[in-house]
């Protein structure tokens, strides 16, 4: 056994704590055994050891050793780790024909989730459906897919958001994969999980049962697709519809579908189109004269009637930030918003004052445009507001659907808020034309950093095959200083643009 690090002396490498954690993480590999994640000693799973007086990051490591019957595992197998990765503990040899104990091949790949991620547990799991996933295209670096019901399991995604989650290739040893892993966190920071081509996936989370949910998310997703693959059937897109095959004669690029079809589709220039909305799909007036008034007003009542709960108090914890910041700025309009314990009416109070100050400057911010989200939902599911696109946008989404061309909303507004308005249109739920939303949390929209996340989101490596549709000449010029290909939308009420602006513009998507 390991001499205890100072701050852990050997009393607490044998605490209920860490003994339970150990007997949690036998118990977790005899289920995931069952369910074909660690079979034949492959596969692992570390735990960090829950204690409320020390810092996560600052926590002991449970993990599980290496080339070993998972199945057949006992709580003395375990080790333990460091926070930094040095074993503080290991078992004891048993006798032949076990082998002698050795810490998992994974212990690289674990400490750099727990490091970069501040993950509470990470499963690696060889299970056949995501070694599979891997292979149905050989040359992707991602895996994709849209509107299933289980992407709500997963950090960060709802059912109309893609999932993405990279793919890195595998390597002779798995201590040899910690650099493409590395390089893989940094580049999806939204991800939970890196595939690893013809080998499996691994997969974090804030606890091991935040681990554990997303794992058993993840295996039935990669498990949809390939069935959805057998069909011929695409799981990158809403409708999962044919899969769009390229076909190429000559000097010309076709697009056929997966199944017989002798109808022809028009082709696109572009893989992706990105569409603002204030002026581009919907007009300014429905904004301005129908959202921004119903936040307006009806925030008081909203904050009223919803106070208690989490979402609101996040809601508020993020404008008394906001606020903040702006008092700091010398800002017009902010005003100090009191804590919870001076009471809930001068709360609401300081909120509504600061809201309405927001509103009227029409600040693009997070922490407006998540509550405005929250009371535009109010609105939609009592049918008091229906949100209005111009009447050529829902031809040209399907058009552009049924083409292959896949299509993302970037807006100020919230992700929800953007779901809600295309969910509850003049032209019936467009959202199935839709494979993703983007808001300001990508970063600023006048800023070209904010498309250079965009254009590496969507895996896309030539940034000139996304096209860009805006009203707003600085986010033009922005997402054209990215690489991407940008038109500006021409409709009744935008501002008018400088002169020589040097873009293509728009009256109607039918022109695009």
């Amino acid at each position: 056994m390991a001499s205890a690090m100072v701050g852990f002396p050997q009393a607490y490498l044998e605490s209920t704590e860490v003994k339970e954690t150990s007997s949690l993480v036998t118990e977790l590999c005899r289920h995931f055994y069952t369910q074909g994640w660690v079979s034949g000693t492959g596969g692992s799973i570390t735990i960090k050891v829950h204690d409320a007086s020390i810092p996560k990051p600052d926590q002991l490591i449970v993990m599980s050793p290496s080339g070993v019957q998972k199945e057949r595992m006992q709580p003395e197998d375990m080790y333990i780790l460091s926070p930094h990765g040095s074993i503080l503990s290991a078992p004891s040899p048993k006798p032949y024909p076990n082998k002698l104990p050795k810490c998992t091949d994974c212990a690289p790949l674990f400490i750099k989730a727990y490091e970069m991620r501040n993950a509470g547990a990470v499963i690696h799991s060889h299970g056949m459906e995501s070694c599979l996933v891997t292979m149905l295209n050989p040359q992707a670096k991602e895996f994709r897919i849209t509107h299933m019901e289980m992407i709500k399991g997963i950090q960060g995604h709802g059912y109309y958001d893609e999932l993405v989650v990279p793919i890195i290739e595998n390597t002779a040893y798995e201590n040899e994969l910690t650099d493409s892993l590395t390089k893989a966190i940094t580049a999806y920071p939204k991800a939970t999980a890196v595939l690893v081509r013809n080998h499996g996936v691994y997969i974090w989370g804030d606890s091991w049962i935040h681990a554990k949910t997303q794992a058993e998310c993840y295996h039935y997703l990669f498990d949809a697709a390939i069935k959805l693959h057998q069909l011929g059937l695409d799981a990158a897109t809403p409708e999962h519809g044919p899969i769009q095959r390229a076909i190429h004669s000559q000097n010309q690029l076709s697009v056929k579908s997966g199944v017989k079809d002798s109808q022809k589709q028009k082709e696109s220039p572009w893989r992706c189109i990105v569409l603002d909305i204030e002026g581009t799909t919907t007009p300014i007036t429905f904004v301005s004269d129908v959202l921004f008034p119903y936040a307006r007003e009806n925030v008081g009542k909203h904050l009223k009637l919803t106070y208690n709960t989490a979402e609101t108090q996040e809601d508020i914890k993020l404008l008394r930030s906001q606020v903040e910041e702006d008092l700091r700025q010398g800002l017009t309009g902010a005003v100090p918003v009191p804590h919870a314990d001076e009471g809930k009416d001068e709360v609401i109070a300081a909120i509504f004052s600061n809201v309405e100050a927001m509103i009227k400057a029409d600040r693009k911010i997070t922490a407006l445009k998540e509550l405005q989200g929250h009371i535009w939902r109010t609105g939609f599911q009592c049918n008091e507001l229906k949100a209005v696109v111009f009447e050529d946008v829902a031809d040209a989404l399907e058009e552009w659907h049924s083409s292959g061309t896949k299509v993302y909303i970037y807006s100020s507004g919230s992700r929800l808020a953007q779901r809600l308005l295309f969910g509850n249109t003049n032209y019936g739920d467009l959202r199935r034309y839709l494979s993703g939303f983007f808001d300001t949390t990508i970063g600023n929209k006048k800023e070209s950093k904010s498309y250079k996340e965009i254009t590496e989101t969507l895996g896309v490596d030539d940034p000139a095959e996304i096209l860009f549709v805006t009203d707003v000449y600085h986010e033009a010029t922005a997402a054209k200083a990215a690489g991407l290909e940008a038109i500006i939308s021409i409709r009744p009420g935008n501002a008018s643009l400088p002169e020589n602006h040097g873009f293509k513009t728009v009256a109607s998507f039918s022109q695009i």
